[in-house]
């Protein structure tokens, strides 16, 4: 599994290129996220990647950011029109203080 960690200071464009092009990649089924933790599986559910964001998420600008990523990359998944699917979690009343 290859870690990704990311901070508050995380290019929204860049960010998504790089989940982008995992996402593309014909083994991989899903992305799952899951609060600070995106998860990337491929068919056999195994972990790829692991994305972690080390934010506050009780910043309103980080949450905008990450949920501008998360609707670019969900756009992506959806275009891409075979089995690869998501799972959003991303703004859960556990991670927001």
């Amino acid at each position: 599994m290859k870690r990704i960690f990311l901070d508050r200071h995380f290019d929204v464009d860049e960010t998504t290129s790089i989940i982008n092009d995992i996402m593309s990649q014909w083994s991989i089924y899903l992305l799952d996220i899951n609060g600070p933790n995106w998860l990337i599986y491929d068919y056999e559910m195994e972990v790829k990647y692991l994305l972690q964001f080390h934010v506050n998420f009780n910043d309103i600008e980080i949450r905008i950011k990450l949920e501008d990523l998360k609707l670019n990359v969900i756009h992506h998944i959806e275009s891409l029109k075979d089995e690869t699917t998501y799972r959003d979690n991303l703004t859960n009343s556990v991670f927001i203080k």
